[in-house]
């Protein structure tokens, strides 16, 4: 569906704070439900739905540590109004992911997946930017498991739960549908710069077809 109208902020440096944002020192613990037990041995990383290929494409977690890792520079903008900025953040990015298993040509979102049935929506455009990342460090050190670990999606030019905690897999998708925040109120496409917090700011074109 195009590019995503979505501002990136600079990064590293950068004093500039969306509309209705406040600055915060640290990084605060905001999730919603228990931090899940991580099982090595079960945990797998699976792309699926509209693929290029028509398959599903897995990774374990040994296989998924062995990808190209990356670090980008970029803020965190949550919805309860605190922001982080220029953290550092390591990982695998989605780019990275989309090379190794691409989606169909008719793909325009896609759903990402995390523990419990978690999960986010959002247009490719906005996936495949260029320093969205499937984060498994910041600041140089693993993440936490309160904070993610192993694996959480940041999307820098998005409202934070735009990049769920405890990621497991990516849905390709060749038509929109919310994810479980976006069901329960928040804004379908979620971006900082538009303070587009809730549903009810939503525009035409900014949700599903109903």
């Amino acid at each position: 569906m195009g590019q995503p109208e979505s501002r990136e902020s600079p990064g590293a440096g950068q004093l500039e704070l969306p509309p209705g944002q406040r600055l915060q020192r640290g990084w605060p613990v905001t999730h919603y439900g228990p931090v899940p037990k991580f099982k090595p041995d079960r945990w797998e990383f699976r792309v699926f739905g509209a693929t290029a290929d028509g398959e599903k494409h897995c990774w374990n977690h040994d296989e998924f540590g062995a990808l190209p890792f990356d670090s980008v520079v970029a803020d965190l903008h949550c919805v309860t109004k605190f922001s982080m900025l220029g953290a550092e953040w390591g990982g695998v990015l989605a780019r990275t992911v989309l090379a190794l298993a691409p989606p169909a040509p008719q793909v325009t979102h896609v759903m990402v997946w995390a523990e419990y049935g978690f999960s986010s929506n959002m247009r490719l455009a906005d996936f495949s930017a260029e320093r969205t990342v499937f984060a498994t460090h910041q600041g140089g050190e693993p993440l936490t498991a309160e904070h993610g670990f192993p694996l959480r999606l940041v999307v820098p030019h998005l409202y934070a739960w735009k990049g769920p905690k405890w990621v497991r897999g990516v849905e390709y998708m060749t038509a929109d549908r919310r994810g479980f925040w976006e069901e329960r109120g928040y804004h379908n496409i979620g971006d900082p710069w538009r303070e587009q917090r809730y549903s009810y700011q939503e525009g035409p074109g900014d949700g599903p077809e109903l």
